[in-house]
């Protein structure tokens, strides 16, 4: 009898620690989660500081290769083999994700403010939801649908709220802002082709190897000019290196290691440890902050039509997010 109780005892106490570490993991999941949208919500900023010293295509090139930085050695120590199919899907996301989203997303925050652009990012969540009703048989029921007729309201009226004429350094602008618009259908195509990848490799994987492969068509595409000028016979500017202050190159290294290879490694821990429809809920993190940011550090403003359809952006996420039985969140890059 002594023994069967001491033997209860211990099952209980075992029982008790497991419980305990199960939460500590769901709190350090929830935790990671909500890290990797906050740095994701800082990228508009740090780009900001980054391309009032250089072009965009060097200020997303140099973000890239800091994220390389991590993702190369993720690549050497999880070694795969990629089918045909695979492969040439990889490089389809990875020129959908980083030379062409990331080029027309920051081409439009050159133009816009950083507020307007953060703001713009929050219909990120509904694009996902209506791609997924729409291209992958993912059932959008009403309350869906009007999430993402709400969220679309809200992009609208951020857009009307920009200037429609030339734009001006500061100043939100139409063009800026259907510029950032067009980048995120961009990443939506970037993400189903990247989750089509991950039913057969691990997040860590597509991660890396994307990242690799579209910071080398980023590269082809941004120093192709300069290095065929000899044979062209056009003047085109170097690289900018020497003449970057310290400012520039810690908003890049910042961006690239944090802002797009860490946040990912973040999320996907993160994912997988709570459960995927309150993880979703920490996207609207990046929106908010971002605006934020534009707003107190930049001393941006944000106009009446902004504040009604950045209310509309993000009560359409929550909505959608922290209702029961969503899809799996997906790879976000930032």
């Amino acid at each position: 009898m002594e023994k069967t109780r001491k033997s209860a005892r211990r099952l209980r106490q075992q029982v008790l620690a497991a419980g305990a570490a199960d939460r500590r993991l769901r709190f350090l999941g929830y935790g990671a989660c909500a890290l990797a949208s906050s740095l994701w919500g800082t990228g508009f900023y740090f780009g900001r500081l980054a391309l009032n010293e250089m072009s965009v295509e060097y200020m997303v090139l140099y973000r890239f290769l800091f994220a390389c930085l991590i993702a190369l050695p993720l690549a050497l120590v999880h070694r795969v083999r990629l089918t045909g199919a695979e492969f040439r899907t990889l490089l389809v996301s990875a020129a959908f994700g980083i030379p062409l989203g990331f080029l027309i997303q920051f081409h439009g925050l050159a133009r816009t403010t950083v507020s307007h652009a953060a703001l713009m990012v929050g219909t990120m969540p509904v694009l996902l939801a209506a791609a997924a009703a729409l291209f992958a048989a993912e059932r959008l029921d009403r309350i869906g649908w009007l999430a993402l007729a709400a969220s679309t309201a809200g992009a609208a009226l951020i857009v009307l709220g920009g200037s429609h004429g030339t734009a001006t350094p500061g100043q939100p602008s139409l063009a800026g802002d259907l510029l950032v618009a067009a980048s995120l259908a961009i990443f939506v195509a970037w993400i189903l082709f990247s989750k089509k990848l991950m039913l057969t490799h691990s997040p860590v994987v597509v991660t890396a190897y994307t990242i690799l492969s579209g910071t080398a068509m980023l590269a082809a595409v941004v120093l192709s000019p300069w290095l065929l000028s000899p044979l062209t016979r056009q003047r085109v500017q170097p690289p900018p290196f020497a003449q970057l202050s310290a400012t520039a190159w810690f908003a890049l290294a910042f961006s690239g290691l944090f802002c797009t290879a860490a946040t990912t490694l973040l999320w996907n821990w993160g994912i997988h440890r709570v459960p995927a429809s309150r993880a979703g809920v920490f996207l609207n993190l990046e929106p908010a902050l971002g605006a934020w940011l534009g707003v107190q550090l930049l001393g941006e403003r944000l106009g009446p039509h902004a504040w009604v359809g950045a209310g509309l952006i993000l009560a359409a996420a929550v909505t959608l997010t922290t209702r029961d039985h969503q899809p799996e969140p997906v790879i976000l890059l930032e």
